[in-house]
């Protein structure tokens, strides 16, 4: 199949979703208002509540929810075919992942911008709430954890990505002050200023990475990476969210969208044809890049490609504080996701247009490509071209490198650049994800406040400056802890599971909410594909234990798995005992489905 074929179906879909489903979504099932004062409006405080700019709150949003899953999980899933992976991120990011993204945005902002724990608390219980509140700050932990390891990973011993993503923080900060205190609202200024230096950042990494002294400045140990990481996601968690944290975010998605935009250029020009099977004989289980069969390990492995619950705490983080109009949760929410589905397509096929035999040589140990009995066809002239050792370096990233700088060097005008792409695609992995860590960070400041806050009243202040100190520090040592200890790596597959936990939970409470806000007969729409991924989920844990963690004697991941499911199972089933209350009680109380309705709309 070519790739572009393929390319050109997911673009048409989510376009035409865009614009149909997820219209009908905001308006009908939600009811977005644009008159209603958003907390952004109702509760600014120069802080962390601050009106933002559509555009720019779209830039910042997509990068934060955009990280390591949209490009390492469709690679890694590409051991079952190119067919699996298309389906689900096509079919799962229009009618679950875009429709969790935009309700549960919607839902915070209608409850002042708060977490999706205190949001359960509200709709379903406050048992459900104290209960999410801890599932919800351990998959935080685990979250940010992982994903640093994977920066710390791109980072070390390379100049030239230390050096493009250091570079990002002062002219971040310079947009900041320029479109809050020197030039206030000045948007087209400030990007053209971050767009202008980034590309001299971007044009200099080869000669920093080539000149001796720049070099020996930017090569960091990987302890080092391990230090600076948790030091910039405290310091973006503590400033004011205009100063760091939205313009470098929003900067980054200048350098995410453009990659992957050049990406699909450079497919329309090359025509490169999938060169991995529809389905491989690994659907079924045995594969060496996923222990396990199509499904359930997929959808857990695809992860924020398609679905992702990360998104519900972005969504209800750092964003609903910053939506400065209802009528932007479609552009925001809904459009966001869809762009994230297009960059796992892309993902999808960077790893899909390589030889099956180098794509699983670079995604597995050396003894476990040996006995699979397959020989390199293009490897050793990538690697040679590359200028490093690319066989056997497992996680996804190595093999999505090479497959964007396959694709870019086979332009014309481009042969001979395979070395520049190769590490320019490192340098954007990294980009990419350390926009999660930033934003994930504030988020878990913001949890952990509302947590501490009911014992410690002050600590809960929003615009008290020791507590937001404080609460930063603390939950950035944990998962920076964790991060220099380098312990998380093994937690990679309870966090594929506990991310579409969460997923499974917004879903859950998003239905709540539509069913208590008298809107049942739109409830299908987030209860459909949560109750869905309940199965999905729940075995995925099981599987986990039994399969992986257990025989290989890691009882404390296999322990945590457990712990994790039966937190979410409480949540669960309190929400489904709340939705039988109330539609048992609407079923005695005929038309109260529409007083409600009525009453929501004035």
């Amino acid at each position: 199949m070519n790739a572009l074929t393929l390319v050109f179906v997911a673009f048409c879909v989510f376009a035409l979703a865009y614009r149909f489903y997820g219209l009908w979504i905001a308006q009908k099932v939600l009811g977005v208002d644009p008159k209603r004062p958003t907390p952004a409006v109702a509760m600014e405080d120069g802080h962390d509540y601050h009106a933002t700019n559509k555009y720019v709150i779209f830039g910042h949003h997509f990068a934060a929810i955009a990280a390591a899953g949209p490009l390492l999980g469709p690679v890694l899933a590409a051991q079952f075919g190119f067919l699996p992976g298309a389906l689900w991120i096509i079919i799962g990011a229009v009618v679950a992942g875009a429709v969790h993204d935009m309700v549960i945005l919607f839902a915070s902002v209608r409850h002042e911008g708060r977490s999706i724990s205190a949001i359960a608390e509200s709709e379903i219980g406050k048992r459900a709430g104290v209960v999410a509140s801890f599932a919800v700050l351990f998959i935080l932990i685990l979250t940010l954890a992982g994903l640093s390891i994977a920066v710390v990973k791109a980072m070390f011993n390379s100049p030239w990505s230390a050096y493009t993503v250091i570079c990002t923080v002062p002219i971040a900060l310079f947009m900041g002050i320029w479109m809050h205190i020197i030039k206030p609202g000045d948007v087209r200024g400030g990007s053209i200023i971050g767009v202008v230096l980034l590309a001299i950042v971007i044009l200099t990494g080869p000669y920093v990475a080539s000149d001796p002294t720049l070099a020996a400045l930017f090569t960091l140990s990987e302890k080092q990476c391990a230090v600076i990481i948790p030091l910039y996601g405290f310091v973006a968690s503590a400033l004011p969210v205009w100063l760091l944290l939205c313009p470098r975010d929003y900067l980054s998605t200048y350098l995410k969208l453009g990659t992957i935009g050049a990406l699909a250029l450079g497919i329309l020009v090359v025509h490169p044809e999938l060169q991995m099977a529809a389905l491989t004989k690994y659907v079924h289980g045995g594969g060496p890049v996923i222990p396990g069969s199509v499904f359930p390990f997929l959808f857990i492995t695809i992860a924020c490609g398609a679905l992702s619950g990360f998104h519900a705490i972005i969504g209800t983080g750092t964003t609903p504080k910053m939506i400065a109009s209802e009528k932007d949760i479609l552009f925001v929410g809904y459009g966001a996701m869809l762009v994230e589905g297009f960059v796992a397509i892309m993902a999808l096929v960077a790893a899909c247009v390589l030889v099956p035999a180098d794509y699983f040589a670079i995604n597995t140990a050396p003894k476990v490509f040996e006995a699979l009995g397959m020989t390199t066809v293009n490897l050793p002239e990538l690697a040679r071209e590359v200028g490093e050792t690319v066989q056997g370096r497992p996680g996804g990233a190595v093999s999505l490198a090479v497959g964007m700088a396959y694709i870019f060097s086979s332009i014309p005008v481009m042969k001979g650049l395979m070395a520049y792409w190769y590490h320019f695609a490192i340098m954007f992995e990294a980009v990419f994800i350390l926009t999660a860590v930033d934003t994930g960070t504030r988020v878990g400041r913001y949890l952990l406040q509302e947590m501490l806050g009911r014992v410690i009243p002050k600590l809960g202040e929003k615009k008290w400056m020791p507590g937001i100190v404080f609460t930063s520090a603390f939950f950035t040592f944990i998962w920076g802890y964790l991060v220099y200890t380098g312990d998380i790596a093994t937690i990679w597959p309870l966090f594929g599971m506990a991310n579409q936990l969460l997923a499974t939970c917004a879903l859950i409470v998003g239905t709540t909410m539509l069913i208590n806000a008298g809107k049942l007969r739109y409830a299908w729409v987030t209860a459909v594909p949560g109750l869905l991924m309940v199965p999905v989920t729940m075995s995925a844990g099981y599987l986990n234990v039994v399969d992986n963690f257990l025989p290989k004697g890691l009882y404390l991941l296999a322990t945590l798995s457990v712990v994790l499911m039966v937190l979410m199972a409480i949540v669960f089933v309190e929400a489904f005992m709340r939705w039988y209350k109330d539609l048992h009680d609407i079923s005695g109380q005929p038309g109260r489905t529409v007083e409600v309705e009525v009453k929501i709309a004035h």
